[in-house]
């Protein structure tokens, strides 16, 4: 079963995503502001946050990031159509995506399983011991594991997938529409802004200048790649 923890001031919203979430078999957690939610991830073990920003006390922006200093944990973020650029604040800053309010509930749903989906995946294991290598850059599948000149490099299980897709087509350039369809397993509707964010962060992780990129590259007009040049296998 897995746990998720609902945040929002509006305690109607609370309630109604209780009940759909309790109706797929996941068990819920309420907090009502972002200072309720962080005690809640220190105390139970929660899989996956649904976050409203707007909120009293601890808004939802600065409570992921806050939680993004010691979680890797999916965040949903719960915004109105008229907070665009705060859902852009909350990509930077780690969340992984967003659903506008008034949310389909079908569509929401389908959100919470992805997230889920490849958290779960991204902490499991996985079959064989399949290594990708390219230049400087080391991933390994089984153990989720990503070096750098052998240092290891923490990545969401987002930031994961995409470096992934990359590193197995080498030298191939994706669309944002692509890589958010691969990933997301969802159409590219708002895939330019969302997978710019996670490129940009994960040169931050993985460059050694971010604005002057060795590995991850931008095709201008075209979309992303990850450039040849070093080692390339799959034992």
């Amino acid at each position: 079963m897995h746990n998720i923890l609902i945040c929002d001031d509006d305690k109607d919203i609370v309630s109604a995503l209780k009940i759909y979430l309790s109706a797929e078999g996941y068990k819920t957690y309420e907090a009502y502001n972002g200072k309720e939610a962080l005690e809640i991830l220190g105390k139970q073990e929660i899989h996956l946050i649904l976050m409203d920003i707007m909120m009293p006390q601890l808004d939802g922006i600065t409570a992921t990031a806050r939680l993004r200093e010691n979680y890797n944990i999916p965040v949903i973020l719960l915004t109105a159509k008229s907070e665009d650029t705060d859902k852009v604040l909350g990509l930077n800053i780690g969340a992984d995506d967003y659903v506008t309010k008034p949310f389909n509930p079908v569509e929401l749903m389908a959100r919470v399983k992805a997230q889920l989906r490849r958290f779960m995946d991204f902490g499991g294991v996985a079959k064989g011991e399949d290594v990708l290598r390219i230049n400087g850059i080391e991933l390994e599948d089984r153990s989720k594991m990503v070096t750098l000149n052998g240092e290891p490099v923490s990545l969401t299980p987002t930031e994961y997938e995409i470096l992934k897709l990359l590193m197995e087509n080498p030298g191939k350039v994706f669309s944002s529409s692509q890589i958010y369809s691969k990933v997301w397993n969802d159409n590219g509707y708002r895939a330019e802004g969302a997978v710019a964010v996670h490129i940009r962060h994960l040169r931050e992780k993985l460059e050694i200048n971010p604005a002057e990129p060795r590995y991850l590259k931008v095709v201008w007009g075209q979309g992303y790649k990850i450039e040849r040049g070093g080692q390339h296998e799959k034992p």
